[in-house]
């Protein structure tokens, strides 16, 4: 699930920034102090090698490796690579949150178009438990957490996401095709809707084709997430940007190196027992790579991952709260304390309120005389000769 911490920085404050560095879970810390451990001990295991296992013959060779690391560590465009990575994967990570199905507007309407607590009741709650499930076989399809939660039909006609005759014909229908069976429930919630209107339980067509157009629009939500999931980031670019950050760093574990001060070396004048700068790049490039990495496929259950279980639960409770107990809940029309209470007039004693309004408004001159004979139109005017 994605770590939330913005509540807690909602006043900006000076401390605000070490409040997010100290933050663990998600943070860039844990996903690169294995990466730091390991840089660490080949950077002091060098550095012990050089200064105490080495001759005068063995430190010469060894400068001058550690110089030609150095020279070219800075030739490979890291920055470059990385930035456009991190940037084409973040975009899609945000593009499959946009991608999320709400059926949110789908329980309003049917609330609107489909009132009523006879048949109403149930076909609002079949149609909603169809959009629902449609979205919890997509998940079923692309994410192993959601698998695990209902990994088969059987476990989720238990989890009352569909009855036994349901799984039966979706059974029928995945051996039929070979296919999944995500979008046949929205075809069987477009056609409660239609029998709806045609049994004049929906009153208008309007309504039909609102609620219509909802559900496809939730199911085609529903195949972009499956587009995303079937459809990735060229395997060779995520390679080209994983050699680029780890080659620059055995290259910064060599190139950074301490040498000889004695030895007049221009870029090695202080003997820094701790490689501070090296440090720093590795936890700048490496945190940026580990980011990347965890968004590339947020549909597991990473820090950085979408909890779908939850937006599950939560499409189920929110349906049905709008489809069933919201549904002919409508509040009279009373005015709060500090408005006015309009005036109505009497029906029983003013039955056509307007008409003292329009007497009083002058008569409307009516339009001259329209007149037709045979492909002309004949216009009545006063005649110019008396």
């Amino acid at each position: 699930m994605t770590v939330q911490y913005i509540h807690k920085v909602a006043s900006g404050t000076a401390l605000m920034s070490f409040y997010l560095l100290k933050r663990w879970k998600g943070s860039v810390w844990k996903v690169v102090w294995r990466d730091l451990v390991v840089y660490l001990v080949v950077y002091y295991t060098l550095s012990l090698v050089y200064r105490f296992g080495l001759g005068v013959e063995g430190r010469r060779q060894f400068e001058s490796l550690v110089l030609h690391c150095a020279r070219y560590q800075s030739m490979l465009p890291v920055s470059f690579v990385l930035g456009f990575y991190v940037s084409l994967v973040v975009s899609r990570w945000w593009e499959t949150f946009r991608s999320f199905p709400w059926p949110d507007n789908t329980a309003i309407l049917l609330a609107t178009h489909l009132p009523g607590q006879g048949i109403e009741v149930l076909e609002r709650r079949a149609v909603l438990r169809y959009v629902v499930l449609c979205f919890t076989l997509t998940l079923v399809t692309i994410s192993p957490v959601v698998k695990a939660e209902w990994p088969n039909l059987e476990n989720m006609v238990a989890k009352g996401f569909l009855t036994k005759e349901e799984l039966q014909l979706l059974n029928k229908h995945q051996a039929a095709s070979g296919q999944h069976v995500a979008w046949v429930p929205m075809l069987w919630a477009c056609r409660i809707v239609h029998r709806a209107r045609r049994e004049g339980r929906i009153t208008s067509d309007l309504g039909q084709k609102s609620l219509v157009d909802e559900m496809l629009g939730l199911r085609s939500r529903c195949q972009r997430l499956l587009g995303f999931n079937n459809h990735n980031i060229p395997l060779v670019y995520a390679q080209v940007v994983t050699v680029a950050v780890y080659s620059f760093f055995v290259f910064s574990v060599i190139g950074g190196q301490f040498l000889d001060i004695t030895q007049g070396y221009a870029s090695h004048t202080i003997d820094l027992y701790v490689p501070l700068f090296g440090l720093l790049q590795l936890v700048f490039y490496l945190g940026w790579l580990k980011v990347a990495e965890a968004l590339l496929n947020p549909f597991g259950d990473d820090d950085h991952d979408f909890d779908f279980v939850s937006l599950i639960d939560k499409h189920r409770r929110m349906v049905e709260m709008l489809g069933e107990a919201a549904a002919n809940d409508l509040p009279a029309l009373s005015p709060l304390p500090e408005e006015k209470t309009p005036t109505l007039p009497d029906p029983h004693t003013d039955p056509h309120p307007g008409d003292a309004a329009n007497s009083a408004k002058p008569p409307v001159a009516p339009p001259p005389f329209l007149a037709s004979s045979g492909s002309r139109t004949l216009q009545e005017t006063t005649p110019l000769i008396p």
